[in-house]
């Protein structure tokens, strides 16, 4: 892995620690909020990534994706414990908790979105760095030297990528997803227990299909986003 590829790897797995990090303590607040202090009890209201890392999803597997390809990431943390006994309205405040990770992600999309649009709007130089990234997704530009606007308009940007593919990634109607949670409650008994069992082979479609996926679903939003940097 050359120099260039070695910036562009720490920069995104410090984005993805983040991401993961405001993502778990999003769960972890709204079942605090709902009745359950199961999370809050154990320091998991935090963005502080010590609290939420898992070896494999947050360590060993994005390591090995930026080894093989820089540029697509995305990876899970230690999954919030909640006990559901301790809501008011067991189902909807299980649903309302797990939503609450994906659309932790997708405001922080949009607020990196913001973060861009006053950098582009306050310097002329922030303006030609930020319409050069959201045209082209070169983030190369993060290996360039002559101003900070450059690493910091490639972090955020980084930051709606790769929020975009958490909150994508954990809606997935796939055990043991986010949205796999939400897609349990609608199903009768019987499959229930099937679906629950799926857990093995879930992770085993994830790996055959995730990445394709993933880039089909983020892509009108992306799209979205990136059309508001450059015409705003």
């Amino acid at each position: 892995m050359d120099q260039s590829h070695i910036i562009l790897a720490i920069f995104e797995f410090a984005v993805l620690l983040f991401s993961l990090s405001v993502h778990e303590a999003a769960h972890a607040w709204t079942a605090n909020r709902l009745g359950d202090p199961t999370a809050r009890m154990l320091g998991r209201i935090t963005l502080n990534p010590i609290r939420h890392i898992d070896l494999f999803g947050t360590i060993i597997l994005p390591a090995i994706m930026l080894l093989i390809n820089p540029g697509f990431l995305f990876g899970w943390a230690k999954p919030t414990p909640v006990t559901t006994s301790n809501f008011k309205n067991p189902t909807r405040d299980d649903i309302l908790t797990t939503l609450a990770g994906p659309a932790s992600n997708i405001l922080a999309a949009v607020a990196a979105t913001l973060v861009l649009l006053v950098i582009s709007r306050t310097s002329r130089d922030g303006a030609a760095i930020v319409h050069y990234v959201a045209a082209s997704g070169d983030l190369s530009i993060l290996m360039a030297s002559g101003s900070l606007l450059i690493p910091l308009v490639g972090l955020f940007y980084l930051a709606i990528f790769l929020n975009l593919i958490l909150a994508a990634f954990n809606l997935l109607p796939i055990p043991p997803l986010d949205g796999s949670h939400v897609f349990r409650h609608l199903l009768p008994y019987k499959a229930l227990r099937v679906y629950d069992s799926l857990g093995l082979i879930g992770l085993f479609l994830i790996f055959i299909w995730g990445g394709p996926l993933i880039g089909f679903l983020i892509s009108p939003a992306l799209s979205a986003l990136r059309g508001i940097l450059l015409h705003f």
